[in-house]
């Protein structure tokens, strides 16, 4: 078959040509840009997994643009047109916002599973301007809005291909437009998921009664999902249902993260083999860095990854020291991470509200200063496409030796937040950074206690994931220690935001 201008590697081609197999028995021909309409029956599911480097986002992208190509409409979690209800269509998801964002900028369309669970409810008025955007409709009259206005949002549509971010560039309110959140009633079509070995059993539960068609792309390599036994969702197909990319793919100069990811392989290689495998690179490659203490600058926008709860603790409690945090409240740029929300079952609509903008546990935030009303932030939410919210929030920072967190502020219920300085490694799979530090004395803490998760000792896995939340550069630390910052947490480097803020304020009262 015709495959991309790219040049794949064999184990691709052949994936590649797999997966356009099933999509054939689905009725989508990316040969011949033929689509058919869905066959009912059971769900065709297919897994492409491969280690760091293997090719797999580079193959979801080059399928997505196939299918794209081949007149398959992807749909997003921002707005799904009514119209064309025989249509095909494909969606892109990841667990996390953060997991998104990555395949994002890498220029795939792609979107979290709750967005997609989840659909907003847009006000008649203002689905004629994104019915019109789309290319559904005519060019329509709103009385609130100018000319100006509508052409700025068709700009915007343009460039984002997000309905919201060209409504607020219209200078709209999320608020203005979207009346609500419901349950997804109807199926989907294909569903392409990427970090799917973090899903655990309810959500592959949720995507295999909404997509009648479902490839999941995952590194078997990663920690596996709390409380499934050390087993992955693509663990319990069967044989013929998994592809494995088995070579490494390399950039044009040899990536030393990549070389020291898949060093872990070697059954040989012992936790100080390893470091000083870290250390000889790190004095030939400034890509790695053998680091004598944390450093303070890069811990606002990426936190530390440790394993033990306890060192997260102690490294949480020395960031805001070195930063002069009060005790009774938090600093404009401070990071947090979502640990859920604490809302009754009466508060439906507003826990969608917040689970929505992208308010679900493990999301990476920075805290922008109070609201307008007492125990109420502003936040910036990573990787969100309209990250800035206003929000109910209960803020726990945790202390050594205290069962109880402190406490500095907190409504009587919204989101959950912990202190977001410093994650567990479990916590970041999904994520990436340009740089991220990782703990090294925690691995070695694993290594002496040789645990082991399905049958690989637990710091390799550890480790494993860890490096591979870099992007660009690798910080080993190898004490705790903690450098002065070179100055004060910053916040106007996040003002700029694709979309208006959703104001959650109003319906987040009790």
């Amino acid at each position: 078959m015709t495959l991309p201008a790219l040049t794949y590697s064999d184990d691709q081609a052949a994936a590649h040509d797999k997966v356009a197999e099933l999509l054939r028995g689905a009725g989508v021909d990316l040969e011949g840009g033929i689509l058919r309409p869905p066959k009912d029956g059971k769900t065709p599911i297919m897994a492409i997994t491969g280690k760091a480097g293997s090719g797999k986002t580079l193959l979801l992208a080059e399928l997505c643009k196939a299918l794209q190509d081949a007149g398959v409409e992807v749909v997003s979690g921002d707005y799904e047109s009514r119209r064309s209800k025989d249509r095909r269509t494909l969606a892109v998801l990841a667990p996390t916002n953060k997991a998104a964002s990555v395949l994002r900028m890498r220029g795939v369309p792609a979107t979290t599973i709750h967005r997609i669970l989840y659909t907003p409810v847009y006000d008649p008025e203002y689905e004629r301007i994104a019915e019109w955007l789309m290319g559904n409709d005519e060019r329509p009259e709103i009385a609130d809005l100018t000319d100006e206005a509508l052409a700025r949002a068709q700009l915007s549509y343009e460039t984002h291909k997000s309905i919201p971010a060209a409504l607020a560039a219209a200078g709209l309110r999320g608020s203005d437009f979207i009346t609500g959140w419901k349950r997804r009633e109807d199926p989907l079509d294909i569903g392409f998921v990427d970090e799917a070995s973090m899903l655990d059993e309810r959500q592959m539960e949720d995507l295999r009664e909404i997509f009648p068609t479902l490839l999941l792309f995952g590194d078997p390599a990663q920690l596996a999902p709390v409380n499934q036994s050390g087993k992955m969702v693509f663990d319990t197909l069967a044989p013929e249902q998994v592809l494995t990319l088995k070579r490494i793919h390399r950039q044009d100069a040899d990536n030393p993260i990549l070389d020291l990811a898949h060093a872990l392989a070697d059954p040989q290689m012992d936790f100080w083999a390893f470091e000083r495998m870290v250390e000889d690179l790190a004095q030939r490659d400034d890509r790695i860095v053998w680091g004598q203490r944390v450093e303070s600058d890069l811990v606002a926008r990426s936190p530390v990854l440790v394993w033990r709860n306890a060192t997260r603790i102690r490294l949480i409690q020395a960031f805001r020291a070195v930063y002069d945090a009060p005790q009774d409240s938090l600093l404009e740029g401070e990071p947090l991470i979502c640990d859920g929300l604490e809302l009754p079952l009466k508060h439906r609509k507003k826990r969608l509200d917040l689970e929505a903008r992208g308010l679900i546990k493990g999301a990476q935030v920075v805290y922008l200063g109070p609201g307008r009303k007492p125990g109420f932030s502003r936040l910036h939410v990573m990787g969100a496409l309209d990250p800035q919210v206003s929000a109910a929030s209960i803020v726990k920072i945790e202390k050594p030796g205290e069962e109880e967190p402190f406490i500095p502020f907190a409504a009587r219920m919204g989101a959950t937040f912990l202190h977001g300085a410093a994650v567990t490694i479990h916590k970041a799979q999904g994520s990436q950074w340009d740089a991220v530090q990782v703990f090294a004395p925690d691995l070695e803490v694993a290594a002496r206690m040789g645990r082991m998760e399905a049958g690989q000792p637990l710091w390799k896995r550890l480790a494993y994931v860890a490096i591979t939340r870099a992007a660009t550069r690798l910080h080993w630390v190898v004490r705790a220690r903690l450098s002065k910052p070179s100055a004060p947490l910053r916040i106007d480097d996040l003002k700029a935001a694709p979309a208006a803020p959703l104001e959650l304020e109003a319906q987040a009262d009790a």
